[in-house]
């Protein structure tokens, strides 16, 4: 796989599928010479049977025209048949490229790439490229049948054969600009689609939350005005692209009237037989064909190296070396030098910071999900086996994905255990005692608070060495706030746990909190002690407790 550019990309894809698209040149150049055939049967009829009178010699040329004409069909079928499925082996050789990358990343997806971005490459970008590769196959195929007509003029006219050979360059030269222009705009078109699509996945996945604070009409109206400029520059796009579509279509015909007259010029003077007349007619008229694919490939090429140049950054995206040295033999602590926090083994940490991303940041240097210098046990984290890291240290977020399943399935995933305990950790009854209840994909049918409760109990009976946890009860009611708190300590006596939180009841259980302030440790203490030495952690707890309240 060749991904140094969106240009090296279509030829390794090119290549990768050359037996289908050497069988869509094929089939395609064998149907534009049948066609090409046709006016020059037509011209042998005319000029040894119908001219002369000769029934015989007519019937059998007409026998040979309907032959080829049959035959002409049946390639044409063929032709169609294998550039649909080339286009349809270029697009989905693509998808899978992504989604086994996307599937490497794990993770760490989400942190590198928008949701919206992944949509857009896998239900547009695939397709496009698909497209893209009509060049190599009937785009091919166009050129040969321009060059077999010219050679067919030589015979009749070198003169429309210099014409020919000749205009369609011309022809082709003269859409270069608008190609420019449409792939420049597709650019600028391909980035705001794939925001609009990140902004469209973020609204559907919390919309039950936006309906209970009121938000949805704001975001739709945001929603909204930000669909109306992907319009209008949906409508730049178009504007060059359309008129490729008329040239296209309208510089043929115009061709096709110069070579005319001056085939009608040549047939008044006697240097033409009215079959060769008729003949180079028809090898004009199905020039239109030919030129008119080769205009629309160049269309579909640009808009083809836009897609190329979105799944060539995506699968840029690096994906990190899962070897590498083994872990502590023993619980050790994780220490971010970017923030200066420690997480101890054995103890329940807690970070507080008036920036709910600031520790999020933390936790995913200390769960390795993103680049650091994050250590552990003195030993870099990054350098650890990566299979050894997930397996002892488990970062929960809230946006965890929920697969479906029954309950005890969704909460035991691969680990054997107490699937009731760890639901009575989260406080999770209200979910339902019945472990085969169940749950849909994401948690469709369960409330905002029931899912975060799922993905605690989750991560608590997943048992790991180091648990890291981001605003574990920041979707449940005071009360029950409490209870996890209590419960969550219990449960992981003698385990490490870090819990990102402003909660004044989490950070009370806590051994050791740390105060942030712009992503950085300001002051280390129990939640009292900072209570009554920190003015700036008192008024945000402070501020928490009010807005809790």
């Amino acid at each position: 796989m060749d991904t140094r550019g969106p240009w090296r990309y279509l030829w390794w894809l090119t290549r990768r599928l050359k037996r289908r698209v050497a069988l869509g040149a094929f089939f395609g150049s064998a149907w534009f010479l049948s066609l090409a055939a046709t006016p020059w049967l037509i011209a042998q009829a005319i000029d040894r049977g119908l001219a002369p009178r000769r029934p015989s010699a007519l019937a059998a040329w007409a026998v040979i025209l309907l032959a080829v004409g049959v035959l002409s069909a049946g390639l044409g079928i063929m032709r169609h048949r294998t550039m649909t499925k080339m286009r349809l082996a270029a697009a989905l050789e693509t998808a899978d490229l992504v989604l086994r990358h996307a599937t490497r990343l794990g993770a760490a997806l989400p942190r590198r790439i928008t949701a919206g971005e992944v949509v857009t490459i896998g239900i547009s970008d695939v397709w496009t490229i698909g497209r893209a590769l009509n060049v190599a196959g009937v785009g091919v195929a166009s050129g040969v049948a321009c060059l077999a007509v010219a050679l067919l003029l030589r015979d009749i006219s070198p003169l429309l054969a210099a014409v020919v050979l000749v205009g369609v360059p011309v022809l082709a030269l003269l859409i270069v600009p608008l190609l420019a222009r449409t792939r420049d705009a597709g650019g600028r078109y391909r980035e705001r689609q794939g925001a609009l699509n990140t902004r469209l996945t973020d609204i559907v996945g919390g919309l039950r939350i936006l309906n209970g604070l009121g938000g949805k009409d704001s975001h739709q109206r945001r929603y909204e005005r930000e669909s109306a400029l992907l319009r209008e520059q949906g409508y730049r796009v178009g504007r060059p692209s359309s008129w490729i579509g008329a040239l296209g279509g309208g510089l043929p015909i115009v061709f096709l009237a110069v070579v005319i007259w001056l085939a009608a010029r040549l047939a008044v003077a006697g240097d033409l037989t009215p079959g060769q007349l008729v003949a180079v007619y028809g090898y004009t008229a199905m020039l239109v064909i030919p030129v008119d694919v080769l205009i629309l490939c160049g269309r579909d090429l640009a808009h083809g190296v836009v897609a190329a140049r979105r799944v060539v950054t995506f699968l840029g995206v690096p994906v990190e070396d899962p070897a590498g040295v083994p872990g502590p033999d023993r619980p050790a602590a994780l220490h971010d030098p970017e923030s200066g926090v420690t997480a101890a083994p054995g103890r329940l940490t807690a970070l507080a910071g008036s920036r709910p991303a600031d520790a999020r940041e933390i936790i995913d240097r200390l769960g390795r999900y993103a680049p650091s210098a994050a250590t552990w046990n003195g030993t870099p984290l990054s350098t650890v086996d990566r299979d050894e890291v997930r397996r002892r240290i488990l970062v929960a977020d809230n946006d965890a994905a929920l697969f479906a399943g029954s309950l005890g399935e969704v909460v035991a995933g691969r680990h054997d255990g107490d699937v009731r305990a760890a639901l009575d950790t989260a406080v999770a009854h209200d979910v339902g005692d019945d472990l085969s209840r169940p749950v849909d994909w994401g948690g469709r049918n369960l409330s905002g608070g029931q899912r975060q409760r799922v993905r605690l109990a989750r991560a608590v009976h997943a048992d790991p060495e180091m648990l890291l946890a981001v605003e574990p009860t920041s979707a449940v009611d005071a009360h029950t706030e409490a209870a996890i708190a209590e419960r969550l300590s219990t449960a992981r006596a003698g385990r490490g746990t870090v819990v990102a939180t402003t909660s004044p009841v989490l950070l009370d259980r806590a051994d050791t909190v740390f105060y942030l302030v712009d992503g950085r440790v300001a002051a280390t203490g129990t939640h009292r002690e900072l209570l009554a030495e920190s003015a700036g952690y008192r008024a945000l707890v402070t501020r928490a407790f009010g807005e809790d309240s």
